[in-house]
C-alpha cells in the first residue's frame, strides 16, 4: 500500500506525544502512520478548509493533534501543530486558531526562506 503523505510533526506537537504515557503514545503513533495510507475519518479528520486532526481514542481519552497541509510539486506534507486532550464533542475554536496561527507563522518563514 501507498503512502498517501509524509508527516512533519513540529516541536510543539512532538512535545505532547513525549509527555504521553507508552501505551497512549504508541497508539496516537499507530494512528499517525495508519492515517498515512487509508482514508478513515476515526482517525483523521478535516476540521475547516486549512485545519485537519488526527483522531484517537485510547482508554476512554479522546487525544487530537491538528495538522495542516503543505503541498509541494512533488510531495504532500501533512504538518502536526500541536495536540491536546479533547473533553467536548467540538474541537475547541481556540485550539483551531491555534493551529491556523502555527500554520501562518510556517508559511510566512518558509516564504521568507526562499528570499
Amino acid at each position: 500500500m501507498k503512502k498517501k503523505f509524509e508527516i512533519k510533526i513540529l516541536t510543539e506537537a512532538r512535545l505532547f506525544i513525549e509527555k504521553l504515557d507508552q501505551k497512549t503514545k504508541e497508539k496516537v503513533l499507530y494512528n499517525l502512520k495508519k492515517a498515512q495510507y487509508v482514508n478513515d475519518a476515526t482517525v483523521f479528520k478535516k476540521l475547516n478548509d486549512s485545519i485537519w486532526e488526527f483522531r484517537t481514542l485510547y482508554k476512554g481519552s479522546s487525544i487530537r493533534i491538528l495538522a495542516f497541509w503543505d503541498k509541494e510539486e512533488y510531495q504532500s506534507f501533512v504538518l502536526a501543530t500541536h495536540g491536546f486532550n479533547k473533553k467536548t464533542n467540538k474541537a475547541p475554536k481556540n485550539e483551531i486558531e491555534k493551529a491556523e496561527l502555527i500554520k501562518r507563522g510556517y508559511f510566512n518563514q518558509k516564504e521568507d526562506e526562499r528570499k
